[in-house]
């Protein structure tokens, strides 16, 4: 019930207010009441590399956690957008979903493992130590599928749900776009250190070459964004209202002070 709070701990993440960051925070309030949820808390991590997440067991006890690059580099609507994309994952409670199966995919591997080094018996009743070799490669690697799997269609459904709470899913589409190109090109330090989180931010925050980016956490952009596109095209710039719960450029972060740590 704390993993969110080690979440945050994990990547240094500073709690913010309305005085920090009021654009953010009066941003955030306003989506929050549009999608029909508590306020969450916010949170900055002080990283250049513009990126966001949301932890939380459920919506009364959610948090939005936006790199500091976010903020400097990303349009205001760019910025509702991706706020909007982690509301939505607060109102599915994808955080929590994500942790079940994270666990389930830890239990498989271990259970690989030690099936492996504790095999025991002799003779003909001792397992084939090639088929427990296969075990401790292809378990882990088929419960990682499974995990990956599910968070990529949880993000298809966050930037479909969070077009319906911003109202403009072509600015979705634009800071997922910059948000990879930005990835490509700044270290987010923090996840680097942490990459068994990747698949938490609204776009995956490891380099290209890290070997975890083997299986990606998170869609193709380009197919979020032609799906986004596709959105935009069939409202017609007439988007519907947000879903019930449960069921010119300007930047977004005000002066928000820099972390000690």
């Amino acid at each position: 019930w704390n993993s969110d709070k080690v979440v945050l701990r994990m990547h240094n993440a500073q709690e913010i207010g309305p005085r920090d960051a009021p654009r953010l925070y009066a941003m955030t309030e306003a989506l929050a009441k549009r999608a029909g949820l508590p306020m969450p808390k916010l949170y900055v991590i002080d990283e250049d590399q513009p990126n966001a997440f949301a932890t939380g067991r459920n919506p009364q006890n959610a948090a939005v956690a936006v790199n500091r690059g976010l903020l400097t580099r990303l349009s205001e609507a760019e910025v509702a957008g991706v706020v909007a994309h982690e509301l939505a994952h607060i109102r599915n409670r994808d955080t929590l979903i994500m942790t079940v199966t994270a666990t389930v995919a830890g239990a498989i591997s271990m259970l690989a493992q030690f099936g492996f080094f504790f095999r025991g018996g002799s003779g003909e009743n001792r397992p084939n130590p090639i088929v427990m070799l296969a075990m401790l490669i292809i378990a882990p690697l088929a419960a990682g599928i499974v995990q990956f799997a599910i968070s990529r269609s949880r993000e298809y459904e966050a930037d479909r749900v969070g077009a319906e709470i911003s109202g403009d899913p072509r600015a979705l589409a634009s800071a997922l776009v910059s948000l990879q190109n930005y990835a490509r090109g700044i270290e987010n330090h923090h996840a680097e250190a942490n990459p068994a989180t990747a698949h938490l931010w609204i776009v995956n925050p490891l380099s290209g070459a890290r070997m975890d980016n083997l299986f990606s956490t998170h869609p193709a952009t380009e197919n979020r964004v032609a799906a986004l596109e596709k959105l935009a095209h069939e409202w017609g710039g007439q988007p519907p209202a947000p879903p019930p719960p449960s069921s010119s450029p300007r930047r977004a972060g005000g002066s928000v002070p820099r972390s000690g740590g």
